[in-house]
């Protein structure tokens, strides 16, 4: 049986996305690819405001978030982590061989200049944390954080992990820039995982230049050379390609403030509705994501909830790491719209009362 996905990723493809991967194959060395390539290069730059370099690579996000790692950290960096996907970041680059100095906070709680107050030391090549935390549905401000680690230590460099913000909340990239900023396919771009993209400054291409043993698939110089000529280095997954260019086709009709819109316009919708039937959300005010809405539970039976919700045709997702067995999530990003989510928390209600 289909369902509609509200979960926090993969997250629902629509039909014409879909279709739009419906074509002939081609080779990843032909001038179709090279020119589908410099198309996808030149709407990216044009939706998130940036000059930086962007790398397309085969994998999920991870590649990429150790390619930082491996090209950025020679040996010693500073992790931030409020949740899950923090601890994995740090987790990503302690297994590269990196010494990783760790500032933890509450989870539920956003991790604030303030925190990391003396902390980014001259030994500190890198700061890295993830932006919207997806086991918290915490929403941190990226360019306060790059502000206050630059101030500290101005050859520091700031690496985000950006996999549930990215294209759903404006991370402001010309005030953040970002050394890189790692996401993916299968959050609020809307499509099958698969295809992992990275925005690159100069100031990381330049430490990348230097560094040793980064390996080949995630070498930052041997991807900017193929990327340069709008090549990849490696086979990529073509077919995602040709959804890359549908989605950002429609996210650029859209318009990206009325995207941001959209998204916030979504969240509230279920933060109402948590606050209404639930016990309210899990993060802090002022830090809530506009993609993922953690929401206390309380006693309810989730698995039986979840089940009559599947039933109905659509699915949401447990809590995850140290508030599993107290929240739940339900995903607003990728081509949802306000009405759809409406419907979602209608039979949400209905089920509620059919449990009581």
């Amino acid at each position: 049986m289909s369902r509609k996905l509200f979960t926090v990723g993969p997250v629902n493809v629509a039909a014409d996305t879909l279709k739009s991967m419906d074509k002939p194959m081609i080779t990843h060395r032909s001038k179709e690819y090279k020119q589908l390539h410099a198309d996808i290069e030149e709407k990216l730059h044009k939706a998130l405001d940036t000059d930086y370099d962007i790398f397309m690579v085969g994998g999920s996000a991870t590649v990429l978030l150790e390619g930082a790692a491996r090209n950025g950290i020679a040996k010693k960096s500073l992790g931030l982590t409020s949740g899950s996907f923090g601890e994995r970041s740090i987790e990503v680059a302690t297994t590269n061989g990196k010494t990783v100095e760790v500032v933890k906070v509450p989870w539920g709680k956003a991790v604030k200049p303030a925190d990391i107050e003396g902390k980014v030391k001259a030994d500190i090549e890198a700061v890295h944390w993830v932006s919207n935390e997806s086991s918290t549905g915490v929403f941190c401000d990226s360019c306060a954080l790059a502000d206050e680690v630059r101030s500290q230590n101005p050859e520091a460099l700031v690496m985000v992990d950006a996999v549930t913000s990215i294209f759903a909340m404006d991370l402001k990239l010309r005030q953040l820039k970002p050394d890189s900023l790692v996401f993916g396919t299968q959050k609020d771009l809307a499509l099958p995982p698969g295809l992992t993209l990275a925005v690159v400054s100069p100031e990381m291409m330049a430490k990348s230049a230097k560094m040793e043993n980064k390996g080949y698939y995630t070498d930052f110089v041997k991807l900017k050379a193929k990327n340069d000529e709008n090549y990849a280095l490696t086979t990529p997954p073509v077919s995602l390609m040709f959804g890359l260019d549908y989605q950002l086709d429609k996210m650029l009709k859209e318009g990206m403030p009325a995207r941001y819109r959209r998204h916030q316009q979504m969240a509230d919708e279920v933060r109402n509705w948590a606050n209404e039937k639930m016990q309210g959300i899990l993060p802090e005010k002022g830090y809530q994501s506009n993609t993922i809405n953690v929401i206390n539970r309380g006693d309810l039976d989730f698995d039986k909830f979840h089940t009559a919700l599947k039933a109905r045709g659509m699915e949401i997702s447990n809590g995850y790491g140290e508030v599993k067995k107290t929240t739940f999530r339900v995903g607003t990003m990728g081509d949802l719209t306000v009405p759809e989510v409406r419907e979602l928390l209608d039979n949400m209600s209905a089920i509620l009362e059919e449990m009581q």
